[in-house]
């Protein structure tokens, strides 16, 4: 999944004469690589969650929908392949503010609680996502109570 990822970030952003991938969209890919997995952590795709990925993906990282869904839909078709978050958490961890961080944090709250019901596997994510970014554990806490009141849960 990762590689066609990147295929499609190469392929819709960056300029025909740039030699090297720039860092705002390797930091776009990380995002969004992150997103659309939040999504898989409950072994299903919930259609809310779906929506919410790819909205995120348009107010977060400026996409257009339509890339949006051409995006999830080379990650959904890649769900089952196994996945490294080490080299998108390390470029979050090294080029996001904190600020920038604890937003995607919430953003993958909101993807976590889109179909109403907080699995044990989503929640470990995004704690899992909070150390390898280092979020603190009260960014975590505040982020998800955040989006818990914004959704009224």
């Amino acid at each position: 999944m990762l590689k066609k990822l990147q295929t499609f970030f190469e392929n819709n952003f960056l300029p025909d004469n740039s030699p090297e991938e720039p860092i705002e969209h390797k930091l776009n890919l990380a995002a969004a690589a992150l997103l659309v997995e939040m999504t898989l952590q409950d072994c299903h795709a919930d259609e809310i969650e779906v929506g919410m990925v790819k909205q995120s993906l348009v107010d977060h990282l400026g996409l257009t929908y339509d890339e949006a869904d051409e995006l999830y839909a080379l990650a959904e078709t890649e769900k089952h392949q196994a996945t490294d978050y080490h080299q998108f958490t390390q470029l979050i961890s090294q080029h996001y503010t904190q600020p920038q961080k604890v937003t995607l944090v919430e953003a993958l709250w909101h993807v976590a609680f889109a179909d109403s019901v907080l699995d044990k596997y989503e929640e470990q994510m995004v704690r899992k996502i909070c150390d390898l970014i280092h979020v603190s554990h009260k960014d975590y806490l505040q982020a998800k109570h955040r989006v818990q009141q914004a959704i009224g849960a």
